[in-house]
C-alpha cells in the first residue's frame, strides 16, 4: 500500500497542483539562508584558525627579532579584524536580508590599512605607498558619507539626523 501512495504524489495532477502552490521567494529565502549558514560557519573557523595561527607565531620571538615577529602579529591582526567584517556584513545579510554600504567600506578599509602597512613594513617604493593611502583618503570619504546622507536615517523629507561616526 505505501508504494501506491508513493506514486500517486508524484501523479501528474497532484505534482502540477504542488508546484502551482510552491512560493518560490519562500524556496529562494530558504536556499539563501541555507547557504549563507555554511558561510557563517567557515567565517567562524578561519578566525579561530587564524587566531590560533597568530598566537602561535608569537614563538618565533625565540629565534627572529621582536620587530620581524610583530610586525608579523599585526599584519595578520588586521587581516582578522577584516574578517570580522565580513562576518558582520553576512550575519547582517541573513538577518536583515540586505547589506550595509558601511560594512562593506568598513571591511576595504581594514584590508586597505593592512595592505599600507605591509607596505610599509616592507620598506620599497613610496608610490604605491601612496596610491594605498589615496585609495583609504577616498574611503573614508566615502564612508563618513554613507552614514551621513544614509536613507535608514531620514526623518523627514528634507532631514537627515545627524550620526557620531
Amino acid at each position: 500500500m505505501p508504494a501506491l501512495e508513493a506514486g500517486h504524489l508524484f501523479d501528474g495532477g497532484v505534482l502540477r497542483k504542488r508546484l502551482s502552490h510552491l512560493d518560490l521567494l519562500e524556496v529562494w529565502n530558504r536556499g539563501i539562508k541555507g547557504v549563507l549558514s555554511l558561510v557563517i560557519l567557515t567565517l567562524l573557523t578561519a578566525l579561530a584558525g587564524g587566531a590560533v595561527k597568530t598566537f602561535w607565531e608569537i614563538r618565533l620571538l625565540m629565534d627572529h627579532s621582536a620587530e620581524v615577529v610583530l610586525r608579523q602579529v599585526i599584519v595578520n591582526t588586521l587581516m582578522l579584524l577584516a574578517l570580522v567584517e565580513v562576518f558582520k556584513t553576512t550575519v547582517t545579510y541573513f538577518r536583515e536580508g540586505r547589506v550595509k554600504v558601511t560594512f562593506i567600506v568598513d571591511t576595504i578599509l581594514v584590508v586597505m590599512l593592512t595592505e599600507v602597512i605591509s607596505q610599509w613594513f616592507k620598506g620599497g617604493d613610496w608610490q604605491p605607498l601612496a596610491v594605498l593611502c589615496v585609495v583609504l583618503l577616498i574611503l573614508g570619504i566615502v564612508r563618513v558619507m554613507a552614514v551621513r546622507w544614509s536613507p535608514t536615517l531620514k526623518t523627514g523629507a528634507h532631514d537627515a539626523v545627524r550620526v557620531d561616526l
